[in-house]
């Protein structure tokens, strides 16, 4: 009964966008700057960025440049016969988020830096970067991080 419970707590906060790793800034509906920038607008993209993801445990891209105050549309598509998932974040709370994923890994995702993608499917994530440095980004389904199915992001100072 108690892990039904956790279950059912655990799938009603994520549901809500509530998890240990806040990439998207996210507080009941508010997006606030995080250590990695914010949601972005789809009116204010600027370039859009394809990245297949393989059942190899690859992205297709795993070294991305782009430039502070850029607004990326990531257009992620899966490959694979497995279930993937690109999540942006710091490396801290990837791997913090990725220990959730070890413990629930049928987790789905409604957070504005992270997509989850069945066998075939395609998703987007549209991110402002607004500050300069490097923001990691990875597949966190249990084993695929650690086969290494992860990249960074250097964002450029303007």
């Amino acid at each position: 009964m108690k892990t039904t419970h956790h279950l059912l707590a655990i799938t009603l906060l994520t549901s809500l966008g509530i998890t240990s790793a806040f990439a998207g800034g996210t507080h009941a509906g508010g997006h606030e700057e995080s250590a990695i920038g914010l949601p972005g607008k789809a009116t204010n993209v600027t370039r859009t960025i394809q990245l297949d993801a393989t059942d190899n445990m690859r992205f297709s891209a795993p070294l991305i440049t782009v430039k502070q105050g850029e607004t990326i549309r990531f257009m992620v598509k899966n490959l694979g016969k497995v279930k993937h998932e690109f999540s942006l974040g710091t490396e801290k709370e990837l791997l913090e988020h990725y220990e959730q994923m070890k413990k629930f890994p049928d987790m789905e995702h409604d957070e504005p830096s992270k997509v989850s993608l069945a066998p075939g499917a395609k998703g987007e994530v549209i991110w402002q970067f607004s500050k300069a440095g490097t923001v990691n980004f990875a597949c966190l389904h249990p084993g695929h991080y650690d086969a290494g199915m992860k990249g960074l992001i250097k964002v450029a100072k303007k």
